[in-house]
């Protein structure tokens, strides 16, 4: 019993045989393997691979998008500067809108708006 093992080096030999002469020849090829290697280590592993350059690059369009908001919202807030340094009835209206402010012989009456639940 002791010569017979299950699995002798003939029997490991042969279904050896039968699984390489299933693979397709073009998949044997040391090129073709080193390709698809290559490949897969890109897609992957790599530090720069394609699906981290994906989240990346809509990071990047996330934020290019939120520059030109705070751009525009810049432009629009220093005209509003310019305004309130230039005309004084704009600097009243934004004191009365803002800060709730009244003249002397004013009564100031707060009207808001329901909310609905």
């Amino acid at each position: 019993m002791a010569a017979i093992s299950y699995f002798s080096p003939v029997i490991c030999q042969l279904f050896f045989m039968q699984l390489l002469s299933r693979i397709p020849t073009w998949l044997k090829n040391k090129y073709v393997l080193t390709l698809i290697a290559f490949v897969i280590w890109m897609i992957f592993f790599d530090a720069k691979d394609i699906l981290t350059q994906r989240e990346r690059s809509q990071e990047l369009r996330e934020l290019q998008q939120s520059k030109a908001y705070y751009t525009e919202e810049i432009a629009r807030e220093k005209k509003a500067l310019e305004e309130l340094k230039s005309n004084p009835a704009a600097i009243e209206k934004y004191a009365r809108e803002k800060y709730l402010m009244k003249r002397d012989n004013e009564d100031l009456f707060i009207v808001q708006k329901l909310e609905k639940e």
